[in-house]
């Protein structure tokens, strides 16, 4: 993999590939790194709380889990 940053100075954009990647299909993705999303929001961190479940005397029945 090769990631590079640049700033271009024109339209167009030259770059060499390893020879390994010849013949092989390539993925190239431009983007300013000041970008916000598509919908000019910025990305949130989500945030996740743990759930705490009460097992005291249950009983697992494999028949049951099973019976779809």
């Amino acid at each position: 993999m090769i990631r590079q940053t640049i700033i271009s100075n024109t339209e167009n954009i030259t770059f060499t590939i390893p020879l390994e990647y010849i013949g092989k299909e390539l993925e190239v993705i431009a983007f300013a790194k000041n970008e916000v999303n598509e919908n000019n929001v910025s990305i949130k961190q989500a945030t996740f709380n743990a759930l705490s479940l009460k097992t005291k005397g249950f009983k697992f029945d494999r028949d049951i889990a099973n019976e779809r």
